[in-house]
């Protein structure tokens, strides 16, 4: 159970791939999703005896779908049939940890929670994950594509598993790799943004907002903001730490050590008053992007409008 989903699909995935011989799944493995069943039938298949082996398998996907109905499964969880392998993937939400099929689920059974990493946590997921199958990635590149997928690491891993078919073992993906394969562009992406204005490259910074406002679907406002929003609240933090060593900074502000210096420069670049107004300013535009107060004007001249804010 738990918000992120990657982790429960690869668990019932490889259950019902391997628990089962080839020969014994016909009569002895089931798969099931909450929308079309009831508890009642999910447990009247799990008290079935296996056929012709030494247990069955039944995996419910999708089962938040039996959120209301879930509890149904106390009795059986009290007294379950031995035979049996259930498997009940509650997606995006938990059941609740006061009520009896949890408590009675932790002494018979496994509960596994998967919890949803935070996104200064998934460049480093990425860079593990590849580094299991043999390949290695830039620390730009991973922040290039956690900036352009999010933290869905289902997907992410998709792309990933995309960038492994055409690349040869051992090689590094790169962000032109990123670029030519996935069509992020190594350039003009909020990654780049974020560094020219920490930087006060007011000439590349405009480049890319000019950018962003002829392809404003590629690069909704309200992302770009949000990221900016992130970056500005870690430089007030940075801004508040007493100890600003590179390994303290990366600590606190839960950033890939690769790119302490580039924070340094910029709380160099904003001093603490400019960054409490930028943010300020973000919150401002947030909402204006949002439709409030902003009279149908285009998102592209609203970016335009927050940048000059920001750098002026």
């Amino acid at each position: 159970m738990g918000e992120e989903p990657y982790y429960i699909d690869k668990i019932s995935d490889f259950i019902e791939a391997n628990v089962l011989a080839e020969e014994e799944k016909g009569f002895n493995q089931m798969v099931f999703y909450g929308r079309d069943v009831t508890v009642e039938d999910i447990v009247s298949n799990a008290k079935r005896f296996p056929m012709m082996a030494e247990r069955q398998v039944v995996i419910v996907k999708e089962a938040q779908d039996l959120s209301r109905t879930i509890e149904k499964f106390a009795s059986y969880a009290e007294n379950p049939q031995t035979t049996t392998v259930l498997v009940i993937n509650y997606k995006y939400k938990k059941i609740d940890k006061r009520k009896a099929l949890y408590k009675i689920l932790k002494k018979i059974g496994v509960v596994y929670e998967s919890k949803k990493l935070y996104d200064n946590q998934v460049p480093d997921w990425i860079r593990r994950v590849l580094a299991s199958k043999g390949y290695k990635i830039t620390p730009k590149a991973s922040q290039m594509l956690v900036e352009f997928l999010g933290t869905d690491l289902s997907k992410i891993n998709n792309e990933l598993e995309k960038l492994q078919i055409i690349l040869p073992k051992n090689s590094e993906i790169t962000p032109v790799i990123i670029e030519e394969n996935i069509g992020i562009s190594k350039d003009y992406n909020n990654f780049e943004l974020r560094k020219a204005i920490g930087a006060r490259n007011d000439t590349k910074a405009f480049k890319i907002v000019n950018y962003f406002a002829e392809n404003p679907k590629d690069n909704p406002m309200v992302v770009t903001v949000s990221l900016l929003f992130n970056f500005f609240s870690q430089l007030l933090q940075l801004h508040g730490l007493n100890d600003k060593s590179p390994r303290n900074v990366a600590s606190v502000l839960r950033v890939n050590p690769y790119f302490v210096n580039e924070y340094l420069d910029a709380a160099r670049n904003f001093p603490m008053r400019k960054v409490s107004q930028i943010i300020g300013d973000l919150r401002e535009f947030d909402v204006k992007s949002k439709g409030v107060n902003s009279n149908a004007v285009p998102q592209g001249d609203l970016l335009k409008e927050l940048l000059v804010r920001i750098l002026r």
